[in-house]
């Protein structure tokens, strides 16, 4: 599990192409503090996986549907990716709940100053922008920020200077694609109410339920107000 507080910026030494995937090697120096083959590092809001590494360098694999799910296949040597370790049991909780396993791509379509910040805005397919909300969380390439706006076809975020200066949104423009992170709670709660309720032997989530028509406040999934206050909602 990540943050979405970008530790630092490393940048592609070379990758490595198989026929549909590759191996990236990825310049860096705070990441590599006590690391770890089998470690997990946030590159660009990915979860990869250390598989070697050197005193100035990480490798990792970067399997098929990585590489049709996010940004990476995009990445040259030289490009610059958003690094972030996996967050310690005792460090501070900075950003929000970041999975590091990308839902799918976005595109900057818009950049504007608004005095010390700057707003980006991105498109997105409706199928991710139904889990992005004003005033939630939203990982860019990575990074942990608050949704300002969203519309039917993009969101919007206003950036401190402080985090363009320590991430590579400094040098990203109109038309650069980034990878993107929904809030895994929205996720959580929309699968809930598709599949329906817990059973009432209390086992794992089953098949859909049929809904009552004696509670009020029922969805059509059966999940009531009643069940959420009785599990703790």
């Amino acid at each position: 599990m990540f943050t979405g507080i970008v530790e630092e910026v490393g940048t592609i030494r070379s990758i490595r192409k198989g026929a549909h995937s590759c191996i990236l090697t990825v310049g860096a120096s705070l990441v590599l503090d006590d690391v770890h083959v089998g470690d997990s590092i946030a590159t660009n809001g990915v979860c990869l996986t250390v598989t070697s590494f050197d005193t100035g360098s990480f490798s990792a694999d970067v399997m098929h549907e990585t590489l049709n799910r996010s940004s990476l296949g995009a990445l040259k040597v030289g490009s610059k990716v958003n690094l972030e370790r996996a967050m310690a049991a005792n460090g501070r909780f900075g950003g929000h709940i970041v999975s590091g396993h990308i839902d799918g791509v976005g595109t900057i379509q818009k950049l504007r100053a608004d005095d010390n910040a700057v707003w980006y805005t991105v498109g997105a397919d409706r199928s991710l922008l139904r889990h992005v909300i004003e005033k939630g969380s939203i990982t860019i390439d990575g990074i942990s920020l608050t949704v300002a706006g969203v519309t039917d076809t993009s969101f919007s975020v206003s950036v401190i200077p402080h985090t363009r200066a320590v991430t590579s949104l400094s040098g990203k423009g109109v038309g650069d694609v980034v990878n993107l992170e929904t809030d895994v709670i929205g996720k959580y709660v929309e699968r809930l109410l598709s599949v329906g309720a817990i059973d009432s032997s209390g086992g794992l989530f089953g098949g859909p339920v049929e809904p009552s028509t004696s509670q009020q406040g029922t969805s059509p999934s059966g999940l009531t107000r009643e069940f959420l206050i009785k599990y703790g909602f």
